[in-house]
């Protein structure tokens, strides 16, 4: 008879520190005032450990248990686990092989569909329990920005099989009173004069939206200035000018962060990460500290480690590993390609004293803080034109517009490509839906606008207009509100940012 191997120091020490994640992370689950308790105290030292632990549990899971998963390991033959995407595994394996067991379970499983935003909707299953984890989170970070002062929730995520949809809205029943209107502007306003000004508002939306709705009731002669306002928002990036032109209506605005590929509830923003971001728009030496020397303005985020384990590859993209053993599809450094950066709260706390300032300091409105991870996110490289070595970004273009009062009043979304002139010489174009008539005079505004504000911000676009100004000189084409590209395709939910070169 065999004798029963002994542990090694290093697997029992492995071990007790994934007991202690599924302690933590079965005390948080049972109540709001536990997860803040052990966030405001957790050791960020400790917090990383434990994740790191966790996603390699995960690991070796997926490879005993999901037959595309070990398939795809096998292949790769090698010590390092390697990155997934949708390229090499999505696509590369069914959805059934790619479920623990190999097959999709009968029932407590729900399908979400992607936006389709980067080209071909994908279809994602998820069962009950982890869905219940992801919403739960939601439910938290909601809990923590507004400190639950809400009455009534209004869900304008666009309803249906989208991973954001009824699902924000089942998040927030926790919270509050929720009505899932959807993107329809008629019925937020309606619901709105309905119940009036005397409860207390938490709008849902993709940002530019947001925008949408407070134009609308201008417009409408709605009374908004008398409406108790606070807003969510998520499914794409924002830009501060578009939070500080939401912020004239809105007491609070905040957004989330989460992927279809993985799961809604991956990261959100809180008012001491919103106050980092703020800070590094004012001040360079902070921006280039924190961040580096991309022009981009980040999303800044804080995330739950024992949830989701996150990483950053050679070429600056974020990994995602979800640690939770009730994953039915698991993904294990997956990298949907958006790019970024992470650092523990002592790691940020450190960036911020090495220039004198005090990371506490930054946020008045909390009573405490989360001493979670941080999470900063770019955006997607494949969004990008470049031109004379200048990269350009969606994010630099809503810096322009927002830099503008008035070309911000009157834009409703945007497209940026290139075009090819003769001598197949190319030059940079820029589309804007906007609510007034075009006119030459409104294309040379936008033109001189961005120009202007490109060479602030983008220190690359700065540099080779000096020697390429002809070259960079960007083409601009304004159409009314769901004219030209800008009319919306069946299905289509988010807005696009990338026409194919012209």
């Amino acid at each position: 008879m065999n004798k029963k191997k002994k542990l090694s120091l290093y697997e029992k020490f492995f071990f007790i520190i994934l007991a202690i994640r599924d302690l933590l992370s079965l005390l948080i689950s049972l109540d709001y005032r536990i997860f803040t308790g052990i966030m405001r105290y957790a050791n960020p030292l400790y917090l990383n450990i434990i994740s790191a632990a966790s996603a390699r549990r995960a690991y070796s899971r997926a490879i005993k248990n999901v037959p595309a998963y070990k398939a795809f390991i096998d292949f790769r033959n090698t010590n390092d686990i390697p990155e997934m995407d949708k390229e090499n595994y999505i696509k590369a394996y069914s959805i059934d092989k790619r479920c623990v067991g190999g097959k999709i379970p009968s029932n407590k499983v729900m399908i979400d569909e992607s936006s389709g935003s980067t080209g071909t909707p994908f279809n994602w299953i998820r069962t009950q329990a982890e869905r219940r984890k992801s919403l739960g989170s939601i439910s938290y970070f909601s809990r923590y920005c507004f400190n639950n002062n809400f009455d009534i929730v209004i869900n304008a995520f666009s309803m249906g099989s989208w991973a954001t949809g009824i699902n924000m809205g089942r998040a927030l029943e926790h919270n509050a009173i929720v009505k899932n209107t959807g993107p329809d502007l008629e019925k937020i306003i309606k619901t709105m004069q309905f119940f009036g000004p005397q409860y207390k508002y938490l709008i849902l939306g993709y940002p530019p939206f947001l925008k949408q709705v407070v134009d609308t009731a201008e417009n409408y002669g709605f009374p908004l200035q008398t409406f108790n306002l606070r807003a969510l928002v998520g499914g794409e990036g924002m830009s501060e000018g578009l939070r500080d032109y939401l912020l004239q209506h809105f007491q609070q605005v905040y957004s989330g962060y989460g992927a279809s590929d993985i799961e809604i509830g991956l990261a959100g923003e809180t008012p001491l990460s919103v106050a980092i971001r703020r800070l590094a728009r004012e001040n360079d030496a902070v921006k280039k500290a924190i961040f580096g020397t991309d022009s981009r303005l980040p999303m800044v985020f804080q995330y739950n480690p024992l949830e989701h384990h996150i990483e950053v590859n050679e070429n600056g993209e974020l990994l995602f590993t979800i640690n939770r053993g009730s994953v039915l599809s698991p993904r294990i450094r997956y990298n949907i390609h958006d790019q970024g950066g992470i650092a523990d709260f002592h790691q940020m706390q450190k960036y911020l004293r090495n220039l004198n300032i005090d990371i506490k300091a930054l946020d008045c409105e909390s009573t405490f803080w989360l001493r979670l991870p941080f999470l900063w996110v770019f955006g997607r490289k494949d969004f990008t034109i470049s031109i004379m070595g200048a990269n350009i970004y969606p994010e630099d273009i809503e810096q322009c517009v927002y830099a503008d009062k008035q070309l911000s009043e009157i834009t409703r979304s945007f497209f940026q490509s290139v075009v090819e002139k003769e001598g197949n010489k190319i030059r940079p174009a820029f589309y804007f839906e906007i609510s007034v008539d075009p006119s030459k005079d409104l294309e040379f505004k936008f033109q001189t606008s961005i120009i202007e504000n490109l060479k602030k911000i983008n220190l690359d676009f700065r540099e080779a207009w000096k020697e390429y100004s002809d070259t960079l000189l960007p083409e601009i084409h304004l159409y009314k509100i769901g004219d030209g590209p800008f009319k919306m395709v069946p299905g289509q939910i988010k807005q696009r940012r990338m026409l194919k070169p012209q």
